[in-house]
Order: structure tokens, then sequence, then C-alpha cells
């Protein structure tokens, strides 16, 4: 079996957003026709999060377009899909959670060999300044990276 990883969705704003603390990888328990339609490379994590719920973790609001030829036994787009995380893990989130001011945001979805994984991170809300300042320090390292180029 190959470990190859294939993107199939990035929630590009998570880096904007939020202050990135610490990385977690889970599995998902999903349907036959919901990893037919993520083959296809059909998904969006836009509005997508992370709630813990009895000592389980789950990705709420994460699209995944109902399979083409899936009939009758096609998937809800739009269900709560449950997260393969370690008892340890989900403890961490937990105690995380409860920290002020973090929250669980789910940031890349991939194919590693035959499974889909979901890349998660224990995060901070960035405020509007540290925002701009961000944005900031990205203008200043590509005009430095200009300089450096014409010598």
């Amino acid at each position: 079996m190959s470990d190859t990883i294939r993107s199939i969705a990035r929630n590009r704003k998570a880096r904007h957003d939020y202050e990135l603390l610490d990385r977690y990888e889970a599995g998902l328990v999903l349907t036959g026709t919901e990893v037919k339609s993520l083959r296809a490379g059909k998904a969006s994590l836009q509005e997508a999060y992370v709630r813990l719920d009895k000592g389980e973790a789950y990705l709420v609001s994460c699209n995944i377009p109902p399979y083409s030829h899936g009939g009758q036994d096609n998937h809800e787009p739009q269900r709560k899909r449950k997260l393969l995380l370690s008892r340890r893990e989900i403890q961490k989130l937990e105690k995380g959670l409860k920290e002020k001011g973090l929250t669980i945001v789910p940031v890349h979805l991939y194919f590693q060999g035959a499974w889909v994984k979901l890349e998660i991170f224990l995060a901070r809300g960035k405020k509007q300044h540290d925002k701009r300042q961000s944005l900031k320090k990205a203008q200043d390292a590509r005009e430095m990276d200009r300089v450096r180029r014409r010598g």
C-alpha cells in the first residue's frame, strides 16, 4: 500500500483567521458514496468545524456533495461525521478547549494511501490587527525576496 498524499480540500482561510497551535491527524467514518464523491475531488471545508461530544469528536458542516451515480442510497451532504482520534488526543483537545479562546479548526482533507484523513489544529482566533500584521509580514517577506533576486 502506498502512502502518497492526495489533497481533496483545504480551508485556506484558516491560517489567515487563526493562530494554529497543535496539529492532529484524524481518520473519518464515511459511507461508500462519500468516499466515491471524495475520489472525484468534491468537498468543501469552508464552513466546517469540529465538535466534541461525550468523549468523541465530530466534523460538522463539511459539505461532501452526493455521488453522481449514487441513486437512492446516496448520503446526506452536510451530515455529522465521526473523527477517529485516540482517547489521549481527544482528552488533549478537551483540555485545550477549556482554555479561553481556543477552538478546533479543520484545515486539510486528503487521501493517505486508501484512507481519508483530516488535518485539524487546536487554534486561537486572530484579532483584526493580528491579521493585518500577518499580511504586512508576508508582504515584507515577498518584497525582500524580490530585492534579493534583483541583486
